[in-house]
């Protein structure tokens, strides 16, 4: 997915490409946990669906929930979907981090006994 070492740098265009397809990528994983924030929080937590999306987006995005949650088993999920959420946090932010910082590296190490 990503050049080598002994490989050119890639041009502005397949760069800002790749940049799009890791953003791509990354809101695809954050689709994916709101997902699935919102079906627990709706059937286990037992919220409706709009307060369940709500409480999936402020847990996933690190500002904390929203609704009182009552019950074991509604506790335990919100706890798993905390730390979930965090790591998916750190994810998405290397997701996008990625493309920049291999390209900066590569810029380095790239092999110019070729020229």
């Amino acid at each position: 997915m990503l050049e080598k070492k002994h490989e050119h740098v890639l041009p502005l265009r397949q760069f800002i490409w790749r940049v799009v397809r890791f953003a791509g990528l990354a809101v695809l994983v954050i689709l994916i946990a709101l997902g699935i924030g919102v079906a627990g929080y709706h059937w286990i937590a037992g919220l409706s669906f709009i307060d369940a999306l709500l409480n999936a987006s402020m847990i996933l995005s690190g500002m904390g929930p929203v609704n009182e949650i009552s019950g074991d088993r509604a506790k335990l999920f919100a706890a798993a979907y905390a730390l979930f959420s965090g790591l998916v946090f750190i994810t998405v932010a290397g997701m996008l981090f990625t493309p920049l910082f291999h390209r900066v590296i590569h810029r380095f190490h790239v092999d110019d006994s070729g020229k």
